[in-house]
């Protein structure tokens, strides 16, 4: 699924059943939520890990349309920021950015 159709269904679906749209500080909250359900469900191996990783997304994703953002567009930005940057490995092994490509 394209990634701007789901923003916009993941807002219709909270309009038309009266979910938050405008406090964004609670919206944060429920992500991490679902974060945390997330999680859970991949530590114990549930089989609703999956859908656990999209109720995140979904959430991200009306999160984003609270606040206009084109969050298909930002994630193509930043996939082709993050291709650019070179890493190295300090010395305890841990990937350190040394240019922006």
């Amino acid at each position: 699924m394209d990634i701007q159709l789901a923003q916009k269904l993941a807002w219709e679906n909270k309009t038309a059943k009266g979910f938050n749209t405008t406090d964004v500080p609670l919206e944060f909250g429920l992500l991490t939520a679902e974060i945390g359900e997330a999680f859970t469900a991949w530590r114990k191996g549930l089989p609703d890990f999956g859908e656990e990783l999209a109720d995140v997304f979904l959430y991200l994703a009306a999160l984003a349309e609270m606040n206009g953002v084109d969050l298909g567009d930002e994630v193509a930005r930043k996939i082709e920021k993050n291709s650019r940057r070179t890493y190295e490995r300090n010395e305890n092994g841990v990937p350190i950015r040394v240019s922006e490509g």
